[in-house]
């Protein structure tokens, strides 16, 4: 009996750790599980550099949403994100790829318009800017031609 409660306390401590362990692994890799707490709108920029699924969608410096999928539309990038419900972006908000610091992370910085129209979910946001080729730029500087 005693040897029967030993493996039942180790068995529900080892269940336990797995639990936790996939918890942390879906936190962690910021996936959903049971469907997205917000709603979709999408933007079609030219470049969007090394944006990936999954990188934060900021207003303000805060995070709104994160980015769901990124496909090729017609030779040019469509990238749907997922906002945050009680988000409201107008249909004249500007949305621009940006860096994290000079080699970090991409994100999508949605500058707000002054357009009392709100983009329904499923919308699309008409004003995009693709990211800063960076080496484009050096190169550009080094042989004299800014």
């Amino acid at each position: 009996m005693r040897k029967f409660d030993l493996e039942l306390g180790v068995g529900v401590f080892l269940l336990a750790g797995i639990l936790c362990l996939a918890y942390l692994s879906i936190k962690l890799a910021r996936m959903e599980v049971f469907g997205g707490t917000g709603y979709e709108i999408n933007a079609i920029f030219a470049d969007v550099g090394a944006l990936k699924n999954g990188a934060s969608v900021v207003i303000a410096g805060v995070e709104v949403g994160r980015i769901k999928n990124i496909k090729m539309d017609d030779y040019e990038a469509k990238v749907i994100m997922s906002i945050n419900r009680g988000i409201e972006i107008q249909e004249d908000a500007i949305a621009s790829v940006k860096t994290r610091g000079l080699i970090g992370e991409k994100y999508i910085q949605i500058s707000p318009g002054g357009s009392e129209k709100i983009i329904p979910p499923g919308g699309q946001l008409r004003e995009t800017q693709p990211v800063v080729d960076l080496e484009q730029l050096i190169s550009n500087f080094v042989f004299g031609r800014i």
